[in-house]
């Protein structure tokens, strides 16, 4: 694949797209091409090395959660694991936002994809040598917690230097669609390499670090992606008040912010459970893991692929808001199927429910933000993800004392009810008006006009 690369883009680094492209004072077609963003040379290259992190964070994922429970046998130490994770993520992710708008980004993203590659060759180093421990895992998580709190900022703020205007929307999904891609043959491969002898936990790790590095080599052909001009006018501390207050003053990014916070911190952790759920409830081991993760990322990979096109629709607020309650749903029904047949249908329902909400959200924030403020707005949208972690440690205390199947229950129901009551607020306060109105592919009349109402309120 970097082989592909070389030979379309050989003896340049790949420009961002041009003031003038982004400047185009039209609004998108209702419907765009699926994989029109990918038509960007300097987008391509961002993707294709984000393809190969998120290869190595999908098998790590997998590996990270069936090593803990084989260690501890315990929910409240898969729990654990998370929080490691989502501490260090939720203390850094404004900062990391406020890095993403103020530094090149491409050297952040090469900075701690390399770190999380050191991190994880170390641990494939103690397998090897039988020396891995419980707090080995957490350490890891937070070390992984840490680089992502400036890794995920900077590459969704990234986005906005690399396409024109009208494509950011289609851009995020894309990314999102590059995840759930992973997702589809990463958990099985890394379930069926641990249960080969030859390979094993140790093998798994050895792979994920060689896929981080691939990414380093890759993104390193992305231009600097230097901040805009004033950036750093101002000291870390304004800039992180600064964005604080810009959510504050603009509803309906407060609104699909807090939506994301709700979702995605009480409703995902059921992510980090399917090894429980595959060994108590259906007695079965590493390769059912795979199958229950890959068939959720299937579902993913096709509803992104779906709402790829859909992101300048009219009725994308509405879209969003329906999928976030069938994914709640799809989850109550995953927790109380009894045969691992329909377990397996059901988990495809919440992959491609989740999927189609999460990814309708991130790019109506980001779509609708001002480009200044997208490093701090990814940034918030990456407290969630943060959060996800930290609750799953009460999460799997719950579920040592009731069950994981009635936990995953009220898992799903927080969804539908965190998703459905913030819309039934919006449409209340008239936010649900405006969201529908900035939705349908803003011009670039429109995005100046928010830059101007940002100014007014610094």
């Amino acid at each position: 694949m970097l082989l592909q690369i070389r030979l379309h883009e050989r003896g340049r680094r790949m420009p961002p797209a041009s003031a003038d492209t982004q400047g185009q004072d039209r609004a998108a077609p209702a419907r765009q091409r699926t994989f029109a963003a990918l038509a960007q040379p300097a987008y391509r290259v961002l993707w294709w090395g984000t393809l190969f992190s998120f290869l190595g964070m999908q098998m790590q994922m997998v590996a990270r959660g069936y090593l803990a429970y084989e260690l501890t046998g315990s929910n409240t130490a898969l729990g654990g694991v998370m929080i490691a994770f989502g501490v260090p993520q939720l203390l850094l992710s404004l900062w990391g936002g406020v890095v993403a708008d103020r530094l090149p980004k491409r050297n952040v993203l090469i900075l701690w994809q390399g770190v999380i590659a050191v991190a994880s060759g170390l641990m494939a180093l103690a397998i090897a040598t039988d020396h891995v421990a419980y707090w080995m895992l957490l350490a890891t998580g937070v070390v992984t917690g840490v680089a992502f709190s400036f890794i995920g900022p900077a590459r969704q703020a990234f986005i906005g230097d690399l396409v024109p205007g009208h494509l950011m929307g289609n851009a995020i999904v894309l990314q999102q669609a590059n995840m759930n891609g992973t997702r589809v043959f990463g958990p099985a491969l890394a379930g069926a390499l641990i249960a080969t002898p030859l390979v094993g936990m140790a093998g798994v790790y050895a792979l994920t670090t060689l896929g981080f590095i691939v990414a380093v080599v890759t993104m390193a052909r992305l231009p600097p992606g230097h901040p805009r001009p004033g950036a750093n006018h101002r000291s870390p501390l304004q800039d992180t008040l600064d964005g604080l207050r810009y959510i504050v003053r603009d509803r309906p990014i407060g609104i699909l912010l807090l939506m994301s916070f709700g979702v995605v911190a009480l409703a995902f952790p059921y992510q980090g459970f399917l090894a429980s759920v595959a060994k108590s409830e259906f007695h079965r081991g590493a390769v059912a893991l795979g199958a229950l993760s890959s068939a959720a990322a299937v579902g993913a990979l096709g509803a992104t692929l779906v709402v790829a096109g859909l992101t300048g629709h009219r009725h994308v607020w509405r879209v969003q808001t329906v999928s976030g309650i069938a994914f709640g749903a799809a989850l109550i029904a995953f927790g109380f199927t009894p045969r691992f047949e329909l377990a397996l249908f059901a988990i495809l329902l919440v992959g491609a429910f989740a999927s189609a909400f999460q990814s309708l959200n991130n790019a109506l924030a980001m779509t609708l933000s001002d480009p200044r403020y997208y490093g701090r707005v990814q940034a918030l949208l990456g407290i969630g993800w943060s959060l996800f972690g930290i609750v799953s440690l009460p999460l799997g205390i719950v579920a040592d004392i009731i069950g994981i199947r009635r936990t995953l229950g009220l898992m799903g129901l927080s969804a539908v009810v965190t998703v459905a009551g913030l819309h039934l607020l919006a449409m209340l306060t008239g936010t649900g008006e405006q969201l529908r109105g900035r939705a349908a592919a803003p011009t670039v009349a429109e995005a100046e006009e928010r830059r101007v109402i940002g100014t007014r309120h610094r």
